[in-house]
């Protein structure tokens, strides 16, 4: 039988405890991704991708953006339109590069509604071509979008 000193039992005991530390630190690490990503999918499980929709119109001034917003709004097609004033729009337009500034609107609605948006800003726009072009909302804050459904009827 081997006889061990007090500084190899020390030794080999510290090697023991580290090694279970740290099997416990990657245990807990796990434990504590898995809770993230199951909290994470809790909050946004009961969103569908691609029910509301972002939408952007970009128009001359700031009299004609706020009166097509409120008409959006009045009319329950949408349930936001943010009003940005002071962009600056390039474009290519009958064969010339054009430079404007402009307002433009974000708008937040249904998916469903963008056809109803896009037709109401065509009548009411003073542009013969007027921008309306949307993206659907992949991921966002379930209340918010959860107001968005609340706030524009089907």
């Amino acid at each position: 039988m081997l006889s061990r000193s007090s500084a190899d039992l020390s030794s080999t005991f510290s090697m023991k405890h580290a090694a279970i530390l740290g099997i416990i630190c990657l245990s807990m690490s796990s434990v504590f991704w898995t809770g993230r990503r199951v909290l994470y999918a809790m909050a946004s499980a009961s969103y569908n991708s691609g029910l509301h929709s972002a939408a952007f119109v970009t128009c001359p001034d700031l009299d004609v953006a706020k009166k097509l917003a409120r008409g959006l709004l009045e009319k329950e097609l949408v349930a936001c339109v943010n009003v940005i004033p002071g962009i600056t729009s390039m474009y290519r337009w009958e064969g010339k590069i054009e430079e404007d500034n402009e307002v433009l609107l974000m708008i937040k609605t249904r998916t469903s509604k963008v056809p109803d948006v896009s037709t109401y800003v065509r009548e009411n726009h003073p542009f013969d071509t007027a921008e309306v072009i949307s993206m659907q909302i992949d991921q966002g804050n379930p209340p918010y979008l959860k107001w968005i459904t609340d706030s524009v009827p089907e």
